[in-house]
């Protein structure tokens, strides 16, 4: 078995870098907020986000005593065949359920499947743990009631970047509690390490989102708040998407590695001459991804599983 990162990379996508790197070359490197007074700046200054046509439905659900606002989109004319619980990006600090309307009603309607985005609350304001206290009590209200609702026990989740992070530890919650409900997750690339101590996680160790999220938690180490350290038996099987310019390539094949390693079915794509956020940009390499998303998210919530 080669494991070098060329023969990670699917060959017919070798012939979507031209375009990708057409698009990168006038596209400006970015970098997210350094400081406190930069993200209220950047929050400010943000755009409203697209609205989605039919418009989510938003709704405060509870459960084990903590309550949560959600998106929901419901497949238009369509029987439902699944629940995907999506859980947004943007460093802990930034983002909002909203801002993932047009990609959660394309996958509605493309696959058939209701999208559950949870507006879970943002740091520094709210540091570790109340964005994954959300996604929990999020996961926990759909285990209850997706039968009910929307006629499904069928449910998977996953986010990007930050979102990631968070459908992962979701799923170590879940799993804590002995609940299985979930046949899958969908995971773009993550922050896995937010202690900043392997190798990965300290290409990232100036980033102030780690500050803003991590707050004052004594041991950065947690795998609650860096799953690159928790146990990874017994979990569902889990999608990982990266691209191989981003900064968090490293510690997306640490986790894949782990999981491997923990007896998971982890299936790695990495997709060339591609950034962090790559999936988010008018590119046939994204396009190919959601594609490769949209395809691996219906087989494992595929009502004939």
């Amino acid at each position: 078995m080669h494991l070098g990162l060329a023969n990670l990379i699917d060959p017919r996508l070798l012939l979507l870098v031209a375009d990708s790197r057409a698009f990168y070359e006038k596209r400006a490197a970015r970098r997210g907020p350094n400081s406190v007074e930069e993200l209220r700046t950047v929050r400010a200054s943000a755009a409203k986000p697209a609205p989605a046509s039919p418009p989510a439905v938003e709704e405060l659900v509870a459960a084990d005593g903590r309550s949560v606002p959600l998106r929901i989109h419901t497949p238009v004319d369509a029987a439902v065949n699944g629940v995907f619980l999506e859980i947004h990006g943007g460093g802990f600090y930034m983002g909002s359920a909203a801002g993932s309307d047009i990609r959660n009603r394309q996958l509605a309607d493309a696959l058939g499947v209701t999208v559950a985005s949870v507006d879970y609350r943002l740091a520094p304001e709210h540091p570790w743990p109340a964005a994954p206290d959300d996604c929990e009590t999020a996961a926990l209200w759909l285990v209850e009631h997706a039968q009910h609702r929307f006629g499904t026990t069928k449910l998977a989740v996953g986010g990007f970047s930050a979102g990631a992070t968070l459908a992962m530890t979701t799923l170590l919650r879940l799993r804590g509690r002995g609940v299985t409900a979930f046949a899958g997750a969908v995971l773009q690339f993550g922050t896995y390490d937010l202690s900043a101590q392997t190798p990965a996680g300290r290409l990232i160790a100036d980033e102030y989102f780690l500050e803003a999220y991590a707050g004052a938690a004594p041991d950065r180490t947690d795998p609650d708040l860096s799953p690159i350290y928790a146990d990874l038996s017994n979990l569902p099987p889990i999608l990982i998407i990266v691209g191989d310019t981003d900064f968090l390539l490293q510690d997306n094949l640490a986790m894949a590695a782990r999981l491997s390693a923990s007896g998971a079915d982890v299936d790695l794509r990495v997709y060339p001459d591609s950034p962090h956020g790559f999936t988010g940009h008018p590119t046939r390499m994204a396009q190919a991804a959601l594609e490769d998303i949209h395809t691996w998210l219906g087989s494992h919530l595929s009502p004939t599983i």
